[in-house]
């Protein structure tokens, strides 16, 4: 038995089970009952673990919501999944407690819980864990393929930082090149240029206006004597007295305030050009740089910035080609020994294919299948497309195995596969196996799924008692009715109980001795291999 397995099952609510807690040991587990006893409720619960369909239906009378929890070993760790289905809204899943998805349920799961029956199956029917059961079962080894692959991908990446392939990289730099001298041609002189030629043009758009108001606070500030008089005579006034220190230094100030306004006003009005041709030339030189921020940036700082990363690519790229070449030569070399593997393997699985299927349908002969026809299809450059192809009866066209509309023919066909593929996942259940036979042919599949349990944990619901008789552990389940209703019991029977429980399924006599003495009889023989 390997590190993963179910431990324990508790449902809640689930249908006509009311609340029941189940622990599971390795080994072949056999679940038992009559007709409508739920049974296959355990099935569902642990569908439902798995990630499976939730439907308000299974909800039961009992009260508002159904609820399943299984405890299951993974990796040598314990972990505990849960569904909650209520009757009004949407399923929840919890991982150990803890909020999760019906996704990560599922992922968790997969490698663990592999289920047959009548309401869906996992595993096998998918395409890639049938390629996986064929690469297991001829020990094939794709590692080196999947890292041929991934140098592949790092190699393709790396190509695309450095400008990609050839046309691209042309392309690409033609484009960075037009860019850059398009702002070169510019010639912007810094980064505030836009923002003096805005007050330039500003002052230019009412040149008249604007030099006869310069001119005019120009003339006032230098023309008024009085006022100059009168401010130096109050000077001379305060000069000397300590306490009026502080006001003589304001006065200063104003006059040189009253200077540099008057300087700045002459300046002004001598640099106010009338001409209505420098109005037009500083609105087209506006007009380009307002077109290059529109390109590549929301300032004239955000274009030269964008400017010098324009010149780091293109240096790169021109600068990049012998490490371009370096990486496509080690690409070519790499898709050749990619080549040669992919050839290697799809002749490994070309070859393994046939091989299976025989040992396959060697199990299914015994298995009351004995005209089932299987095959592998092998397809792709490495036979990556590998599908199950399986016609069950003579004249029958092959489908795949998803395909199959019989439960127990299925179910059956699933116990072949895994009889010769390897033992993953570590807990199998099948539901319906049993569906349509009878007789020795139990004998057989009892006997079959016995060897199926060597190496991993095996849960079937049975009707037959041939192939209970061949279980390790087995599980009663009863339905009552009371007062309140029905209930339902799920228990693990001790070897008196499950002679009894045999003895119904024989003659649906518990209690006749003869019944009794077949049924130990068979667990006799099962357990000697007989």
């Amino acid at each position: 038995m390997g590190q993963s397995q179910l431990l324990e099952l508790a449902v809640t609510n689930l249908g006509v089970i009311e609340e029941a807690s189940l622990l599971f040991n390795p080994g072949m587990t056999a679940i038992t009952g009559e007709t409508g006893a739920g049974k296959t409720l355990l099935v569902t619960a642990l569908q439902l673990l798995s990630g499976g369909r939730s439907d308000s239906s299974l909800v039961g009378v009992f009260s508002d919501e159904a609820i399943v929890e299984g405890r299951f070993l993974c990796d040598g760790s314990e972990m505990v999944l849960q569904r909650t289905i209520p009757k009004q809204g949407r399923s929840r899943a919890y991982l150990n407690g803890r909020i999760s998805t019906v996704g990560f349920l599922q992922e968790l799961s997969g490698p663990i819980v592999e289920i047959h029956g009548q309401h869906g199956y996992s595993g096998l029917v998918r395409k890639e864990h049938q390629r996986k059961a064929l690469d297991d079962f001829a020990s094939i080894d794709t590692s080196q393929l999947h890292k041929f692959r991934q140098e592949e991908h790092n190699l393709i990446a790396s190509l695309q930082e450095l400008g990609g392939h050839n046309e691209d990289r042309s392309k690409e730099l033609e484009l960075y090149k037009f860019q850059a001298s398009e702002i070169d041609e510019a010639e912007i002189t810094d980064a505030l240029e836009d923002e003096r030629l805005r007050v330039e043009e500003l002052m230019l758009g009412d040149a008249t206006g604007n030099l006869e108001a310069a001119i005019q606070v120009k003339q006032i500030l230098e023309s008024n004597s009085h006022f100059n008089d009168e401010i130096s005579e109050a000077l001379r006034q305060i000069k000397g007295r300590e306490s009026l220190k502080e006001l003589q230094i304001k006065i200063n100030e104003l006059l040189d305030v009253v200077s540099d306004v008057a300087s700045d006003a002459r300046n002004i009005a001598e640099s106010i050009d009338v001409n209505p041709e420098k109005l037009s030339q500083i609105q087209l030189r506006r007009s380009l740089l307002t077109g290059l921020r529109r390109k590549y940036g929301d300032t004239l700082e955000e274009v030269l910035s964008y400017r010098d990363n324009l010149q780091k690519k293109i240096e790169t790229i021109e600068g990049s080609s012998e490490k371009i070449k370096a990486s496509e030569q080690l690409l070519l070399t790499l898709r050749s020994e990619m080549d040669l593997e992919e050839q290697k393997i799809y002749a490994e699985r070309k070859k393994a294919a046939p091989m299976l299927s025989k040992q396959i349908r060697k199990h299914l002969e015994s298995l009351s299948l004995p005209h089932a026809d299987i095959n592998f299809s092998v397809d792709g450059r490495s036979g990556e497309d590998v599908e199950l192809l399986v016609a069950l009866n003579k004249g029958m066209l092959a489908q795949p195995l998803a395909k199959i509309v019989s439960g127990g023919e299925l179910s059956r066909t699933m116990l072949a596969l895994r009889l010769v593929l390897s033992n993953d996942p570590s807990t199998a259940i099948f539901d319906e196996v049993d569906a349509g036979i009878g007789g020795e042919v139990a004998l057989s599949v009892g006997a079959a799924l016995k060897s199926l349990a060597k190496d991993r944990q095996v849960l079937v619901v049975t009707h037959l008692a041939q192939v209970a008789a061949y279980a390790d552990t087995h599980i009663g389940v009863t339905k009552s009715e009371t007062n309140a209703g029905v209930e339902v019991q799920v228990d693990q029977l001790d070897d008196d109980q499950r002679v009894i429980e045999i003895s119904r399924m024989l003659s649906g006599s518990p209690e006749s001795e003869n019944a009794q003495k077949h049924a130990k009889e068979l667990i006799s023989a099962s357990r000697s291999g007989e």
